[in-house]
C-alpha cells in the first residue's frame, strides 16, 4: 500500500500541479473557447506559481527557506527531490513559461489551437521533472517516454505542413529506436546488478570496473545506454533527425525542442552515468570525450553551410550539445574526490541554463518574425531587420553574441566555466579546451551572417511588416534578462551557487 507522507506530497508536489495545470488548460478551453489570449495568462501565471512553489519546497539552500539538503523521497527512494531535481525542476519550468508565452502567437494567425499545444508541452515538461529527481530505472524510463511522447506530437502539430510530417516521422522513428536500445541497456545493467535503484546499483557493480573486470554483457549494457542516451542528446553520429525535425516542427515548437528535451536528456544522464555508473567512469569518459569533439566540430562545419535561420539554429544546437558534454568529460576525467570533478558538473549545470535563455530567445525572435503565414525562416527574410522592427533586431543580436560567447553574455560566462573545468584536469582535456575554444571561434562565421543581413542588407522588396504581440514580447524581455544580467556578480555567484549545490549532491551520490 503506498503511502503518501509528507515527504511524499513535497517530492511530487511540483510535477503534479503541472500536471493539473494542463489539465485545467484543457478545461478553461472546453468552457471558453477561441479565448487564446486568457489562456496565455492562466497558463503563464500558472507557470509562475508552480515556480513559486517549487522554490520555496526546495532544497534551495542560496535563498536561504530551506536548509535541508537530502530534500524529501517518495516510494522509498525511487523519486528524490534534492538540490539537482530543484534546479532542473525550476530551469524546465522556465522553458516552459518562455514557449507557452510565445507559441499562441505564431499558432493563432495558422489556426493551430493553443489550448492542446499547451497541454502536450506541459505533459512533457512534467516527463522531464520526473527524470531530474528519478533514482530508480524503472521511474527513469517511464519518465523519459512521458516526456518524448508529447514531442512527438508536438513536432508534427502543423499536421497539413509535409515538413512538419516528414520531420516528426523521422523523429518518431528514431527517437522509438533510441528508446528500445536504451531499455535494452536498462534491462543489461538491471541483470547484473539485480536492482533497479540507482543507489543500489552503484553499490552492486563495485569493484567491476575496469574493461578487464566487466563482463561481456554488462558492457554491452553500457554500450546501448551510452547510445541511447546520445540519441537523445542529438549527439554525433546520432543526430540525423535534429535538422528535419527543427526546420519541420512550428518554431515555438522547434525552441522547445532544442531546449527542454535536451535539459532532459542530461538529467537522465547526470542521474544514470554519475550516481549510478560513476565507478565506471574511466570506462565511459573516452567515448564522452570522442562524442564531444565529434559533436561540437560537426555541428559548427554544417551550420556554416545553411542558408535557413532555423536549421543552421539546430545544428548550432548540436554543437552546443559538445560544449556541454565537455563538462561531463571533465567530470569523468577528474581524479576521484578532487576540485575538477565537481568543476565539471557544476559548468554543466550553468551552461545548461544559460543556453536555455540565449537559445530560446533566437527561437522567440524567428517565431515573431513568422507571425504572419507564408513569411519563411530563411537568412532574407532577416535582410533589414533593423529597420522594419528594430527591437527584434536587437535583441536577435544580443542572442546571436551570446550563443557565439561574446563578453560579458551569458554564452560567453557557459563556455567560460566548461573551458576553465577542462584547464584545471589537464593532460588530454587541455587539447578538448582548445578545440572547444576554435569551435566557438567558427561559429562567428554563421552567427554574425545572420547579424549582417539585419543589419547592412536592403529588406527585400515587399516584405510584410513585422508585428510582435505582448506576451511574446514578455517571453523576449524575460529571455533577454537571462542572457544580459547574468554576468552581474551577484546575479551569476547565486546560480552558480545553486548549480554548485545540485553537483554537490551528485558527488555524493555517486
Amino acid at each position: 500500500m503506498i503511502m503518501f507522507d509528507e515527504a511524499t506530497i513535497l517530492s511530487l508536489a511540483p510535477p503534479s500541479l503541472v500536471v493539473l495545470l494542463a489539465l485545467g488548460l484543457i478545461i478553461f478551453d472546453m468552457a471558453r473557447p477561441g479565448r487564446h489570449g486568457a489562456l496565455t495568462v492562466l497558463g503563464s501565471l500558472g507557470l509562475a506559481a508552480i515556480m513559486a512553489v517549487t522554490l520555496v519546497i526546495g532544497p534551495v539552500n542560496v535563498i536561504g527557506i530551506i536548509q535541508d539538503r537530502a530534500g524529501y523521497e517518495a516510494f522509498d527512494g525511487a523519486y528524490v527531490r534534492d538540490a539537482l531535481t530543484a534546479f532542473l525542476d525550476l530551469l524546465l519550468l522556465g522553458v516552459a513559461l518562455l514557449t507557452i508565452l510565445v507559441g499562441p502567437d505564431y499558432l493563432r494567425p495558422r489556426g493551430l489551437p493553443a489550448a492542446e499545444f499547451a497541454a502536450m508541452l506541459l505533459f512533457a515538461i512534467s516527463g522531464a521533472m520526473l527524470i531530474a529527481g528519478a533514482r530508480d530505472l524503472i521511474l527513469l524510463f517511464l519518465a523519459l517516454e512521458l516526456l518524448v511522447l508529447p514531442g512527438y506530437l508536438l513536432a508534427g502539430y502543423a499536421k497539413r505542413d509535409g515538413l512538419a510530417t516528414e520531420g516528426a516521422i523521422k523523429y518518431f522513428l528514431l527517437g522509438s529506436f533510441s528508446s528500445a536500445i536504451f531499455l535494452f541497456g536498462l534491462v543489461l545493467v538491471f541483470g547484473f546488478a539485480g536492482t533497479t535503484r540507482i543507489p543500489d546499483v552503484a553499490q552492486s557493480l563495485l569493484g567491476t570496473a575496469g574493461l578487464a573486470a566487466v563482463p561481456a554483457g554488462l558492457l554491452m549494457g553500457l554500450a546501448l545506454l551510452t547510445t541511447g542516451a546520445a540519441f537523445k542528446i542529438a549527439a554525433v553520429p546520432f543526430h540525423y533527425w535534429t535538422p528535419d525535425a527543427y526546420q519541420g516542427s512550428p518554431t515555438p515548437v522547434t525552441g522547445y525542442l532544442s531546449v527542454g528535451p535536451k535539459v532532459a536528456a542530461f538529467a537522465l544522464i547526470l542521474r544514470l552515468f554519475v550516481e549510478a555508473l560513476g565507478d565506471f567512469k574511466a570506462d565511459w569518459t573516452p567515448f564522452v570525450v570522442v562524442l564531444a569533439v565529434l559533436t561540437m566540430s560537426l555541428g559548427n562545419l554544417v551550420a556554416l553551410t545553411q542558408d535557413n535561420v532555423k536549421r543552421m539554429l539546430a545544428y548550432s544546437s548540436i554543437a552546443h550539445t559538445g560544449y556541454i558534454m565537455v563538462g561531463l568529460a571533465v567530470f569523468g576525467a577528474a581524479a576521484i574526490g578532487s576540485v575538477a570533478e565537481q568543476a565539471g558538473l557544476e559548468a554543466l549545470l550553468f551552461y545548461a541554463f544559460a543556453y536555455a535563455g540565449m537559445n530560446l530567445g533566437a527561437f522567440a525572435v524567428v517565431a515573431a518574425l513568422q507571425r504572419r503565414p507564408g513569411v519563411t525562416s530563411q537568412i532574407s527574410s532577416f535582410a533589414g531587420l533593423g529597420r522594419r522592427s528594430p527591437l527584434l533586431a536587437v535583441l536577435m543580436t544580443l542572442f546571436l553574441l551570446s550563443l557565439l560567447g561574446i563578453p560579458p553574455l551569458a554564452g560567453f560566462l557557459a563556455k567560460w566555466y566548461v573551458i576553465q573545468a577542462a584547464l584545471q584536469v589537464g593532460g588530454w582535456l587541455n587539447v578538448v579546451a582548445v578545440i572547444t575554444v576554435v569551435n566557438a571561434m567558427v561559429g562567428a562565421f554563421y552567427y554574425l551572417r545572420v547579424a549582417v543581413y539585419i543589419w547592412m542588407r536592403e529588406p527585400v522588396e515587399g516584405a510584410p511588416p513585422v508585428e510582435v504581440g505582448a506576451a511574446t514580447r514578455v517571453g523576449l524581455v524575460l529571455a533577454a534578462v537571462v542572457t544580459l544580467f547574468i554576468w552581474l556578480p551577484g546575479v551569476s555567484a547565486t546560480f552558480f551557487a545553486i548549480a554548485a549545490e545540485a553537483a554537490s549532491v551528485l558527488i555524493a551520490g555517486s
